[in-house]
């Protein structure tokens, strides 16, 4: 790819975001899925959070359809395909896949924040953190 678009996601908010990280400077979207606020009922404290991590990130913020606003973000940047950084959550990859029928996809895996022995929890983070907690705290 020459001119990729940076697709973030709600797994990857911060500076070390892998494809912040290999391709800076190219342009990045965000998209606020209404089918998956929907889905998972996020509260209005953690789109607030969200919020707040996105305005510290070069990206551009959208709402809508996932892989649609990703793929007409692509298209106005003239992009050739689009980098993204990989998910634990299941339900990123529906999007990622219908991205990935107009334009092809690059995946990129960050350094995990920890390394746990089972799957992570994902319904709720209180029990992801039970689950990394112990070796956070490992490293101090």
């Amino acid at each position: 790819m020459e001119r990729p678009i940076l697709w973030i996601h709600g797994e990857a908010l911060g500076p070390a975001n892998p494809a912040l990280a290999a391709h800076p400077g190219r342009p990045a979207v965000f998209v606020f899925d209404t089918a998956l606020i929907r889905e998972q009922a996020i509260s209005l404290k953690r789109l607030a959070f969200l919020y707040e991590c996105l305005l510290e990130l070069p990206v551009s913020i959208r709402q809508g359809d996932g892989a649609g606003e990703v793929l007409a973000f692509a298209q106005r940047h003239g992009a050739d395909g689009v980098v993204t950084s990989a998910a634990v959550d299941p339900r990123f990859e529906p999007i990622r896949r219908a991205i990935a029928r107009q334009l092809p996809v690059a995946v990129l895996e960050p350094e995990p924040f920890v390394r746990l022995r089972e799957p992570p929890d994902l319904r709720r983070f209180s029990r992801y953190w039970r689950q990394a907690e112990p070796q956070v705290w490992g490293l101090y």
